[in-house]
């Protein structure tokens, strides 16, 4: 169904130097076609109001691929994390609803993201995360849940304990929220990690503190989540969109 009170905010600034190349890693070919590009093609589907791509790493290049589509774009000048992409981005957004998307991850289909809006509306949480279980969880953040399987907050792996780290239930980096609220607390975003970077994961402890609801939908199929920070990530990605 049509979203259009939605506006999807698609993260697309970094160069993503585990690729090995100086093409900013959204530019990366999959199935012959930027891989941003089927991110895009998703929020066609998804029929969202209003399409943003947050840019920095060889903005012309991906501003051109977004404007091919009718996306508009938003500069992040510096890369100072996943909350600083989001408030370049808050400024040109006109939805009730952001949906935060990853330029790196092209495999997620329109049918799951209709489920994480419709049950974000229908529950009128302030947030409405997406998450998949892994049994190789390393490298994404864990989504760490009270005992009755309510999020509580999610951890970087880079910030995560030992026994965060054991954790299989992982990020994806995707995520409704409801915009006043997301600008609320991202004014109060501060870099407090190892990375000194703004999280915007730290966006939903704040949701959780405040006590707003926060909603976690978990996917089955871990791949299509998959984010792809490598030459072998991408071949996995390719070999996934082959066997449909």
């Amino acid at each position: 169904m049509p979203h259009p009170s939605v506006s999807a905010v698609i993260l697309a600034a970094g160069k993503g130097t585990r690729m090995g190349s100086d093409l900013a890693k959204v530019l990366h070919p999959l199935a012959g076609r930027p891989m941003l590009d089927h991110v895009l093609d998703t929020c066609a589907a998804l029929g969202v109001g209003q399409t943003v791509v947050v840019v920095g790493w060889q903005r012309e290049q991906v501003t051109a691929v977004a404007a091919a589509r009718g996306a508009g774009t938003a500069l992040q000048d510096q890369q100072l994390g996943t909350g600083h992409a989001v408030m370049a981005a808050m400024p040109a957004v006109t939805g009730s609803t952001v949906l935060v998307l990853c330029g790196d991850c092209p495999l997620t289909p329109p049918a799951l993201l209709d489920r994480v809006l419709e049950r974000h509306a229908r529950t009128g949480a302030a947030c409405t995360g997406v998450a998949a279980r892994m049994a190789d969880p390393s490298g994404y953040g864990r989504m760490v849940t009270d005992a009755t399987g309510r999020l509580v907050r999610i951890v970087e792996h880079k910030d995560a304990t030992p026994e965060q780290r054991a954790i299989d239930l992982v990020n994806s980096g995707i995520y409704a929220f409801r915009a006043d609220l997301l600008a609320d607390c991202l004014k109060r975003l501060r870099p407090e990690n190892a990375q000194k970077e703004y999280y915007l994961t730290d966006v939903v402890a704040m949701l959780v503190a405040a006590g707003h609801g926060v909603e976690l939908e978990i996917t089955a199929q871990a791949a299509h989540v998959l984010g792809v920070n490598t030459p072998q990530d991408l071949a996995r990605a390719e070999q996934l969109r082959a066997a449909g």
